[in-house]
């Protein structure tokens, strides 16, 4: 599919550095301003930073740049304004496309012999932004006590035991050098711009709400199939110019090698409508539901490259 439909290399640089430019300029703002100016550059990190994700998400498939040092160098710097090491990130992502909607990867539902509050909890967590701050603390953990990082330490929730073993040791090394700068460069902006610790967190929060919460209204409700259990949502227009057509997901989860850039305008046939992604979000807060129906995760085991 790269063959025809070409990387925009240009264009993606271009996109990335100007999302970090932006994003330095709101982060410098927020030392500043005080009351609604904090909430809107909270707002504004959070409108631009899940664009960067976007962008980091080509990254993530090596479709940012053709070159693969260009692409995974942009990709983690990308990442330090999340922030997060790219290498566990990229795993986690890529470990998705191999886990959706099996057992081990449906947030929607619970199962026999499974804690239904534990569930409520995981999924409301993800609705709310705790998700993004599990993430967050990872940088902690890896940077500090990468060893932590393995099933053992997560046997109380499946799928994060499913995360855990995919994740290759070969790239803990490079994880805990990106949690570290993470942590540097963030205690480096804090300390330069003399921004107030609840304003730092504000305006990452801004971006760390939205990005949880969208993270699985692209597949809350779908068909329990790896590839086709997604759905193609819509909003403004600009919005999704913004996003770089994110919300184009069960075409990216068809055409994972596909760059974002040609999600709008691939051939499939008769399309089924795009439903908007506001109420879908709404939806998902009636829980997750009882279900006797049992997907295998035919990845189990499988170590990200």
């Amino acid at each position: 599919m790269t063959d025809s439909h070409p990387i925009p290399a240009r264009l993606n640089l271009v996109i990335a550095l100007s999302q970090m430019i932006v994003l330095l300029g709101l982060l410098w703002l927020s030392a500043s301003v005080e009351g609604w100016w904090l909430l809107a550059v909270a707002l504004g990190y959070g409108l631009v930073m899940n664009s960067a994700y976007a962008m980091l998400h080509e990254a993530e498939h090596g479709l940012l740049h053709p070159d693969r040092g260009v692409n995974d160098l942009t990709g983690v710097v990308l990442a330090l304004f999340f922030p997060a090491p790219f290498h566990l990130i990229r795993q986690g992502h890529i470990g998705h496309h191999m886990r959706n909607r099996s057992d081990d990867e449906a947030f929607d539902f619970y199962f026999d012999g499974e804690s239904r509050v534990w569930k409520y909890l995981q999924l409301y967590g993800i609705l709310t932004g705790l998700f993004w701050l599990v993430i967050v603390f990872s940088n902690v953990l890896a940077a500090l006590a990468p060893r932590i990082l393995r099933p053992n330490s997560v046997k109380f929730d499946r799928s994060s035991v499913a995360l855990m073993e995919s994740l290759n040791p070969r790239w803990m090394p490079l994880v805990r050098i990106e949690a570290i700068s993470a942590i540097l460069l963030h205690g480096g902006l804090i300390w330069l711009w003399q921004i107030p610790i609840m304003h730092w967190f504000a305006t990452l929060a801004g971006f760390g709400v939205i990005w949880s919460a969208m993270q699985y209204v692209h597949h809350f409700g779908t068909e329990r199939d790896v590839m086709n259990g997604a759905k193609n949502l819509r909003t403004w227009r600009w919005l999704d110019a913004l996003w770089l057509n994110h919300n184009w997901h069960l075409r990216h989860h068809r055409h994972p090698t596909v760059s974002w850039i040609y999600l709008p305008q691939l051939d499939e046939g008769p399309q089924s409508r795009r439903p908007h992604l506001l109420p879908s979000y709404l939806r998902m807060w009636r829980g997750p539901r009882l279900t006797h129906e049992r997907i295998e995760n035919r990845h189990a085991g499988k170590i990200i490259r």
